[in-house]
């Protein structure tokens, strides 16, 4: 249980506004997991890809084609 809460913290950490900033359209999935940190889900559909990152409050969300960033959001940051 505790590892499980450590491990969140570590995730959580990468959803804020200075990793927000960095990400950028046309950015390969790779790296957006590097900035953020692995998705708390993804819904995919063709080549179309939606992953959210974080939790309620903080929440990043990036949408992809062919995993490339074509948009992206955030809530509570």
């Amino acid at each position: 249980m505790i590892a499980l809460i450590l491990g969140c913290l570590g995730a959580c950490n990468k959803i804020s506004q200075e990793n927000y900033d960095q990400l950028k359209v046309g950015m390969k999935y790779p790296r957006v997991v590097e900035l953020l940190g692995e998705p708390t889900s993804c819904e995919t559909l063709l080549t179309a890809k939606q992953c959210t990152f974080g939790a309620d409050p903080k929440t990043i969300t990036v949408q992809l084609i062919s995993d490339q960033v074509i948009l992206f959001s955030s809530t509570g940051l």
